[in-house]
């Protein structure tokens, strides 16, 4: 594509760090492949241009108010975007469209790739008269569960029956399960999976999850597109992050530590522990006699430090001694160290993949969402990690540490999680090339 104009495409994530982040290296990966990329992103929670000059940014208003940035309901968020963001996202589109005409030599847009949490852009982009290809951030086997959702009315009382179209998924385990508004919930997927894209690009690996990419081929009868792990694939040292991270941990990390000796624990740029917990996780971890490096995000407790300084003399003590605590850091960098023997998780799916990928066990205590789904599959399908299922209690948080970190239990993780990393390495040489591959000349049969 040298000696010609590059195929544009526009690429649309929604203002959350797990959409953004996987949104930014597909877009790094298919700049690489000789596409011209464009950004198009809410006010809030904007990206840093500055973090890729390769890309242009095009801004477009969210109506999102403060009350609703500050409450975390993403049922809420998505349903304002879904509303408020079609007049100003078609008037920016639109004149975007013109200005490419008028000052790139007629260039045109060739596709938008846009995150299924947006789902009025498919009709926005039909009307706009522009193909379109839906990016799914969360796992395959996640998306699966949106059509079992559908056809529930209300949370099962047999919360730990088995879903017979889901292996090993218990209906506790739905995105649907203790969520307050149901009935949104159900409205919003319900609107997600009318839908009939054109095709579908998932950050997954084709090996982890062949029954459920299966299953959603018969059920899409579309272009399926398993291209993950893009962090892996994408290799990019640009800061995809909104939050500022500290890379000190990488120099604590470093000094004296054993191999596989420390346990990392974030809960990812959303889910959070609330005061009286922090300090039974911090007994709890301390008591467990091992290393540990430790995310508590600023809006997780009002001043850290003094926090850390009220804590009882001897738990204070331990957590200087073994322990290193930021505000944010450069996971990808941590869960790659060869100090890392583990992670305690909220089980996000890029966390999820990350830690597949450097072949770290995982104990699981997901909170939303998604996260309930891919706990279950690193615990009982994947067997990597350990399912929480107790209230957060020092005594409770030593033994489950010591399960994953000392145990031969945890030894066995390890050893299992070591031979997924490998089988994730030979699919990003193979079924993630291919079909990477086969989005490229997708795209550009688009425009043939």
């Amino acid at each position: 594509m040298e000696n010609q104009i590059r195929h544009r495409l526009v690429l649309i994530p929604p203002p959350l760090q797990g959409h953004i982040t996987p949104m930014l290296q597909l877009a790094t990966i298919l700049h690489s492949k000789g596409f011209s990329i464009t950004i198009a992103h809410t006010h809030f929670n904007s990206p840093n241009p500055s973090n890729h000059p390769n890309f242009n940014f095009l801004p477009f208003f969210d109506g999102l108010s403060n009350t609703q940035i500050t409450s975390k309901n993403f049922v809420d968020i998505a349903s304002t975007l879904n509303i408020k963001c079609v007049s100003s996202l078609k008037e920016t589109l639109v004149h975007y469209i013109t200005k490419l005409a008028n000052e790139n030599h007629g260039e045109k847009i060739a596709c938008i790739i846009y995150d299924g949490f947006l789902s009025f852009i498919d009709s926005l982009a039909k009307e706009l008269k522009l193909p379109s290809i839906v990016f799914r951030t969360t796992s395959a086997t996640n998306l699966l569960t949106y059509h079992v959702c559908l056809q529930l009315q209300s949370k099962d009382s047999k919360s730990r029956d088995l879903v017979p179209e889901l292996d090993l998924l218990r209906f506790k385990d739905l995105p649907l399960f203790n969520l307050t508004n149901q009935y949104d919930f159900l409205q919003s997927i319900g609107k997600t999976l009318s839908i009939t894209p054109l095709g579908v690009i998932f950050n997954t690996v084709e090996s982890l999850e062949d029954s459920s990419l299966n299953q959603l081929q018969k059920l899409y009868k579309a272009n399926l597109f398993p291209i993950g792990p893009l962090h892996m694939i994408a290799n990019d040292a640009n800061n995809s992050s909104i939050l500022q991270e500290n890379d000190n941990c990488i120099s604590w990390l470093n000094y004296n530590k054993p191999r596989k000796s420390v346990l990392y624990v974030s809960l990812g740029s959303i889910a959070s522990w609330e005061e009286k917990e922090l300090t039974e996780v911090a007994c709890g971890l301390v008591n467990s006699r091992q290393n540990f490096l430790w995310v508590i995000r600023p809006e997780s407790i009002s001043d850290v430090s003094a926090w850390l300084e009220s804590l009882p003399e001897d738990v204070k003590v331990g957590v200087a001694e073994r322990g290193c605590v930021v505000k944010w850091a450069p996971q990808s960098e941590v869960l790659a160290h060869k100090a890392v023997g583990g992670f305690w998780s909220h089980c996000g799916w890029n966390s999820t993949l990350e830690s597949l990928c450097e072949g770290v066990p995982i104990i699981c205590q997901p909170s939303f969402g998604d996260q309930r789904v891919n706990a279950r599959l690193l615990s009982h399908v994947w067997k990597v990690g350990l399912e929480w299922c107790n209230a957060i209690e020092r005594d409770e948080i030593e033994r489950v540490v010591r399960r994953l970190m000392v145990n031969s239990e945890g030894e066995m993780m390890r050893q299992r999680a070591t031979e997924l990393k490998h089988e994730i390495g030979i699919a990003v040489r193979g079924s993630s090339c291919d079909a990477l591959n086969g989005l490229v000349k997708y795209i550009l049969s688009l425009n043939a």
